[in-house]
């Protein structure tokens, strides 16, 4: 798979279960990315791994810290269209030490290298919250443009907020 210096990505199997239910349920790390904060339990976050593994229209992948050999995160590609090649496109930094030290983005790098080179899709796209301007400044380097805004689609912290639409084509990834 792809690599860094520093991490790189493998393949989600059900031996990630537990780490991934702890993120999951690690408010800290879901407030920036779910929609809805709910408590999941193991079973719940067993039945969802074992989705995203035996999707067709999905990859999924673990960012895996190459010095420490340590999950880090998730990152992935889902309801991926091959007629019209396109996919949309998820991360979550689940280990707080890690986070805005730039594994995002070198993990984001990847996967987009991977989907236009590899997978040769047309587009990659995303949703933001609003309110997550750290994520939208990382996408906007890493060439994303915002297409729309569902405004005040989410309701977080006593506050309404919207939940923004970005993408990144393949041939201007390739310039």
């Amino acid at each position: 798979m792809f690599s860094t210096d520093r991490i790189y990505l493998r393949k989600v199997t059900k031996d990630d279960t537990d780490i991934y239910h702890k993120w999951r349920s690690n408010p800290n790390v879901m407030e920036n990315t779910s929609p809805n904060l709910d408590v999941y339990s193991l079973e719940e976050t067993e039945n969802f791994i074992l989705s995203i593994t035996s999707s067709e229209n999905s990859k999924s992948y673990i960012i895996q810290h190459i010095e420490r050999d340590e999950p880090i995160g998730i990152v992935s590609l889902i309801h991926i269209d091959p007629k019209n090649r396109n996919a949309e496109c998820i991360i979550d930094i689940g280990n707080e030490d890690y986070m805005g030290k730039g594994y995002g983005k070198e993990a984001m790098s990847l996967l987009l290298e991977f989907s236009f080179l590899e997978l040769n899709l047309h587009k990659v796209y995303l949703r933001v919250f609003s309110f997550n301007d750290r994520a939208i400044k990382l996408y906007e380097r890493l060439g994303f443009e915002k297409e729309g805004e569902q405004k005040e689609q989410l309701f977080r912290n006593g506050s309404w907020h919207g939940i923004i639409m970005m993408a990144v084509f393949q041939s201007e990834y390739l310039k």
